[in-house]
């Protein structure tokens, strides 16, 4: 794994760097963010502390996401540990060079014809933008109704209805599909892949500084028998589509298109054997675990 993934975190993105010039801008230069940053944005307690929750609400800009969402943080046993603004997860430098391990998603869905939707994200994403991925990835959040953290003892039991709760959130966002199109009772939790991958495409020479993942990633599946509609965010997608296996391997194969770390990974470990065999995958437990499976994808010059 470590040979064929280095190139995960030498991602060559080539996508027009209007869109990070602008970040580093807004979250680096920015005085008025000076007092904001030096509060720090991580809660650290060995259990998150009591907040009013309320319902998310999109609408904002990919800045404003960053500061106001909260992951979930957690240790490598998956134990919650706090929460911290998405930035402030994010972001590698020399205090924190893998960034804050938090809680994240991988939805593949699948239509009748157990075709797999892949989204290509849009290139003003601020981190790994303008790669191809599975349906939608993003992260359950802290402090929103219904809740997304997740407890150990669903996930013990092969459940995830907290994490499905942010599943089904992101799918509306990122894709418009509706909560009615993709039901809680139809999502299959299937395991949970924990790895770091550095965007260096976002790294500013010699300061050590780069956006990142450091993830705890829920991965589910879920089959839509009746075709979805997709209306994709142009905030967050540029482009979706829905392949067979063979389409996927002829487009893995393409040098002209970028992938993103997670989905390499996923897609070499795991998503052939649950495809090959979806209704079982679905419908029966035979391929769910109760395992964190840990696969780094080595930095820049093969250290971790």
């Amino acid at each position: 794994l470590a040979t064929r993934e280095n190139a995960l975190t030498q991602v060559n993105l080539t996508s027009s760097t209007t869109g990070l010039s602008r970040i580093r801008e807004s979250f680096r230069f920015d005085r008025r963010l000076s007092s904001f940053l030096a509060r720090g944005m991580a809660t650290q307690a060995s259990e998150p502390a009591a907040a009013t929750t309320t319902k998310w609400v999109g609408g904002q800009s990919q800045e404003e996401f960053m500061l106001k969402d909260m992951c979930i943080l957690v240790n490598e046993a998956d134990e919650v540990t706090g929460h911290a603004s998405k930035k402030e997860c994010h972001v590698f430098n020399e205090k924190q060079p893998r960034g804050l391990l938090h809680r994240a998603f991988s939805v593949f869905l699948f239509n009748g014809k157990n075709e797999l939707m892949l989204q290509k994200r849009a290139s003003s994403k601020i981190t790994f933008p303008s790669v191809w991925t599975n349906t939608c990835c993003s992260h359950p959040l802290y402090g929103y109704e219904p809740s997304e953290v997740e407890s150990l003892s669903n996930t013990e039991v092969g459940k995830a209805p907290g994490t499905i709760n942010a599943a089904i959130r992101k799918l509306d966002h990122e894709l418009g599909i509706r909560a009615a199109q993709v039901p809680a009772e139809e999502f299959k939790f299937q395991t949970r892949l924990h790895y770091c991958a550095k965007d260096v495409s976002t790294a500013e020479d010699g300061s050590g500084w780069s956006w990142g993942e450091h993830e705890m990633d829920y991965i589910l599946l879920i089959k839509t028998e009746e075709p979805v509609e997709v209306n994709p965010n142009p905030e967050e997608v540029d482009d979706w589509k829905y392949v067979t296996p063979q389409e996927l391997r002829a487009m893995m194969g393409d040098k002209d298109l970028l992938w993103s770390p997670w989905f390499r990974i996923i897609e070499k470990e795991f998503l052939h054997t649950w495809w090959e065999n979806l209704d079982e995958a679905l419908s029966t437990s035979k391929f769910v675990d109760n395992k964190i499976h840990k696969l780094e994808i080595p930095r820049a010059g093969g250290s971790n």
